[in-house]
């Protein structure tokens, strides 16, 4: 599978884990030179607190379009090291 915003691929991999939906992928198959910080948290009941990445291509920032669990609870263990995308990233 391939994450694609602005016609670039910020990451591709065939190590997809499914939940809820989102396509997370190894946190290692992340673009970094599109990758910039953003201190956006968000809780999720069951699968803990989530941090975010923005992206930044061609000078243009989407803000936190990339979503991970650093520590996530345990019934969530599947998503630790795994990135998931949304605003406008085309996952297929």
């Amino acid at each position: 599978m391939k994450a694609t915003w602005k016609n670039t691929v910020i990451a591709e991999s065939d190590d997809i884990v499914l939940v809820e939906g989102n396509a997370y992928f190894p946190e290692s198959s992340l673009r970094r030179e599109y990758v910039t910080f953003s201190n956006h948290k968000t809780t999720c009941a069951w699968k803990g607190q989530a941090s975010y990445y923005s992206l930044l291509v061609d000078g243009e920032m989407n803000p936190d379009a990339v979503w991970y669990y650093p520590d996530p609870k345990p019934e969530a263990e599947q998503v630790r090291g795994r990135v998931a995308f949304w605003k406008g990233v085309t996952v297929a």
